[in-house]
């Protein structure tokens, strides 16, 4: 069992999370059901399967749940692209979060491949 808090993956995942939030606080009210929800629900998908899988007991099923996150850091990416092109947000102020997602992944990517080898 990983003591979640203490992984620099979840760290850096809450990070995209809370970011998240912010950058949809200044979405339209319409949007408060669609993009927002789901921007947000798939944001706080990331933290939240890496902390599930690093309290499963075996590396496998760690892995596995660092896979869901990667699956949600792709949805969550689609979600920021299309939150642009509707100029919903700037690029200023997404392109931060976007790079803070494509490292989260490739830390996943590195700790599954560390979890094969044990």
């Amino acid at each position: 069992m990983h003591r979640f808090e203490e992984l620099k993956i979840w760290q850096k995942a809450m990070d995209i999370t809370e970011n998240c939030y912010r950058a949809t606080d200044s979405f339209p009210k319409e949007e408060k059901y669609g993009l927002t929800s789901q921007l947000r629900r798939s944001a706080v998908s990331i933290p939240s399967n890496i902390a599930e899988g690093a309290g499963r007991n075996t590396n496998g099923e760690f892995r596995q749940f660092l896979g869901i996150a990667n699956g949600s850091s792709y949805e969550l990416l689609t979600q920021l692209y299309l939150s642009k092109r509707l100029n919903l947000i700037t690029e200023e102020k997404v392109r931060p979060i976007i790079n803070e997602v494509v490292q989260v992944t490739k830390m996943s990517y590195a700790l599954q491949r560390t979890l094969n080898k044990s």
